[in-house]
């Protein structure tokens, strides 16, 4: 028996003419809220109550913000700000003959600088002569055809 596996699933399904289902409910929320509006409001309150929501609800049905639907983009914003955030702090030590505040940090101090000795010194030599050694000739490994 064969099966047919799917191949665009990350493309949602249109179902009303040219829209999938999120964007039809997109703009008929809005249009929705409009009709609301018009019903209940003077005509001039409808209209400037009508165009934010119009705007909101075409932003959630087609913006994109760097490949992302606005409505995960609103969504992180709004966790971003009610969420709770970790704030460092670091101690500084006020510096005695300049008067400019230094951060003293304990991890600069503790972690040693690597020294390069010679025989790491030749080692990187040798593995940056690889150019002069193809030219010659002398290989390490089977030829792949392409020349460096």
């Amino acid at each position: 028996m064969r099966y047919q596996v799917p191949q665009f699933i990350e493309i949602e399904d249109k179902i009303f003419g040219p829209l999938t289902l999120k964007q039809f409910i997109y703009l008929a929320g809005g249009g929705g809220v409009c009709l609301i509006f018009f019903s209940l409001l003077p005509i001039y309150l409808t209209v400037i109550l009508s165009i934010p929501v119009v705007a909101l609800s075409a932003g959630l049905a087609f913006y994109q913000v760097n490949g992302r639907p606005l409505i995960v983009v609103i969504e992180h914003a709004f966790g971003y700000l009610l969420g709770k955030k970790l704030y460092l702090w670091k101690a500084r030590k006020e510096a005695a003959d300049t008067g400019q505040a230094v951060i003293a940090t304990k991890s600069e101090a503790a972690m040693p600088v690597p020294k390069l000795s010679e025989s790491k010194l030749k080692d990187l030599a040798w593995s940056l002569n690889i150019k002069d050694r193809a030219k010659m000739g002398v290989a390490d490994g089977p030829r792949t055809g392409f020349e460096i």
